[in-house]
């Protein structure tokens, strides 16, 4: 076991803040023999679930049809990270009006009305992340504790497991 196990919600608040800043990684379906494809991730963490704005005619929402194992590999400066969960198709234009940002037309310019869109919900269920390197000053002040004393980090190149639902 590695000190990252303890401070599970000290992991899950990294991962959860890189996706919901930065966002974009790899998505596959874990038994369809599609290659993962770049996805931009948007993080909705009180319920453990990522969003992804897909059209519906892609190769990966065909093959979801009634929902599938899947995993979304992310990476950040010293983050890494596996997630894995059940891919579905979730057709809610409110939902995808709300979460329509300037870096969600970056990838799909045709606007959030385009009928050929759908939404992609990964509901997740655990992590392996992996931090490495001297980018985790900010972890260290993220996590300080009352009076400004550090719990428990991550070492270098630490690996945690974190079970999210």
């Amino acid at each position: 076991m590695t000190k990252a196990s303890n401070n599970g919600e000290a992991v899950q608040k990294l991962l959860w803040g890189a996706i919901a800043e930065r966002g974009a990684g790899m998505l596959s379906l874990t038994k369809s023999g599609l290659h993962a494809q770049p996805m931009l991730a948007i993080a909705e963490r009180r319920c453990n679930r990522l969003w992804f704005v897909a059209r519906r005619d892609s190769e990966l929402a065909r093959e979801i049809g009634d929902g599938g194992c899947c995993a979304f590999v992310y990476q950040d400066g010293d983050l890494m990270a596996s997630i894995s969960g059940a891919l579905h198709l979730a057709e809610d234009r409110h939902r995808l009006a709300r979460y329509w940002s300037a870096k969600v037309a970056a990838w799909a310019p045709e606007g959030p009305k385009d009928p050929r869109l759908t939404l992609l919900r990964m509901d997740c269920v655990d992590a392996e992340v992996w931090l490495a390197g001297f980018g985790l000053s900010k972890f260290v002040w993220e996590i300080a504790g009352p009076g400004g004393r550090p719990q428990p980090l991550l070492d270098l190149a630490d690996r945690a497991h974190a079970t999210l639902h």
